[in-house]
């Protein structure tokens, strides 16, 4: 994919994009608005807990706390009419009964499978009713938290074994656009750092990624994308997002970095024309650059078979150690071990509003957030013992 002209260049840099492009970029930009849904809130406890709780006192004499007492969780009128059997339990032996109660942890745990069970069951209600919201570039967010990040974080915690650095320069509020490297032939690499802020981040923020056209053409890939928070790397999109106050993700070198050699790993490849730094000097956003250390490695990309590629329609088609010779087989990556360090964050409101359409200015921070990147990997790479441990 060729690079357009400068000038308000928008956003072309997104988890596997080629370069800058013009404000629509291709394809469109955040869907047609899909119709909000408000999610049900969960019912109240029923009355029968507070009777439940009584329950001792009428009894008369001392007794000790009984479950009662202690908080039941979201389990509607079911929940209280447990809190309140145990109360009647604990009245006996209050009165000399000896009726020993359940034991706390049993108790706690057959309370914490009974609200994962109602939690299913309201999640799945919410998906057949449609009672759920999704925003104007079709994000769900509960479905992003629930289901999709469940089935992420394996694969970010036990395969990937990620160590996140720097999280703390993050902003807890307010819009942010977070620049990274970008490797590994298939786009993991965006996917572990969404995770990663979701997960460590204290305020659990959600990263929006800024992607290809490619990954909206592509069947499911296309509709997972969007439900993840994923639009298309296009200024207008990244624009309206950081306006709104969201993190949003970026990764400048789009397929020239994604679908590079082995041998060149970890050499940044061209930053495009800075159309991210526009961006974000529009919106008045810091700039927080990130290096993803291991991403590399999980497809050694010996050659690149280019009639494939552009039978298939793809920018590139990797030949790797395994891949195609083992078939499907060979698409399973290799168990590396990640670093995922965010740097400081450059900021950007202290600039004029023109400042935006500066050529120098815009390629003068484009350098400096490419060299960050670039010093951070070469930092982490002296660091790690191993590349699978």
């Amino acid at each position: 994919m060729a690079d357009d002209g400068p000038g308000t260049a928008g956003v072309r840099e997104g988890t596997g994009t080629a370069g800058d492009t013009g404000p629509t970029g291709g394809g469109g930009g955040a869907q047609p608005t899909k119709a909000t849904r408000s999610a049900q809130a969960p019912g109240a406890p029923g009355t029968a807990g507070a009777a439940g709780a009584a329950g001792p006192a009428e009894v008369g004499g001392p007794t000790r706390p009984t479950k009662a007492t202690r908080p039941t969780g979201d389990l509607g009128d079911a929940g209280a009419a447990d809190a309140d059997a145990d109360a009647d339990v604990g009245g006996g032996v209050g009165s000399g009964t000896g009726i020993d109660p359940e034991p706390d942890g049993a108790v706690g745990q057959g309370a914490g499978v009974a609200g994962w069970v109602a939690g299913g069951l309201g999640f799945l209600r919410r998906r057949v009713t449609g009672e759920y919201e999704v925003d104007d570039f079709g994000y769900d967010e509960e479905l992003t938290d629930q289901v999709l990040m469940s089935l992420l974080r394996p694969m970010y915690e036990k395969y990937f074994r990620v160590e996140v650095k720097g999280i703390e320069n993050i902003p807890a509020e307010g819009g942010a656009l977070i620049v990274a490297n970008h490797s590994g032939t298939l786009p993991l690499d965006g996917l572990m750092m969404q995770v990663a802020v979701h997960d460590k981040h204290p305020a659990g923020r959600h990263l929006r990624l800024l992607a290809a056209d490619l990954v909206f053409v592509l069947p499911v890939v296309n509709e997972l994308a969007r439900k993840l928070g994923h639009t298309l790397a296009c200024a207008e999109d990244a624009e309206r997002l950081l306006a709104q106050g969201e993190l949003v993700g970026v990764m400048p070198e789009g397929f020239k970095g994604i679908g590079k050699p082995f041998s060149e790993r970890y050499k940044l490849q061209r930053f495009g024309r800075g159309g991210f730094v526009s961006t974000a000097l529009r919106q008045g956003a810091p700039i927080i650059p990130c290096s993803i250390v291991g991403a590399e490695e999980i497809y050694p990309m010996l050659g690149n078979s280019k009639t494939l590629a552009r039978l298939l329609g793809f920018p590139y088609f990797p030949l790797t150690p395994t891949f195609p010779w083992f078939g499907p087989l060979g698409a399973i990556p290799l168990p590396t071990k990640w670093t995922i360090q965010f740097g400081e964050p450059i900021p950007t409101d202290g600039y004029p509003p023109e400042a935006a359409e500066d050529p120098m200015l815009m390629f003068n921070l484009t350098d400096q957030v490419r060299e960050q990147i670039q010093h951070t990997l070469y930092k982490l790479l002296v660091q790690r013992r191993s590349v699978f441990f």
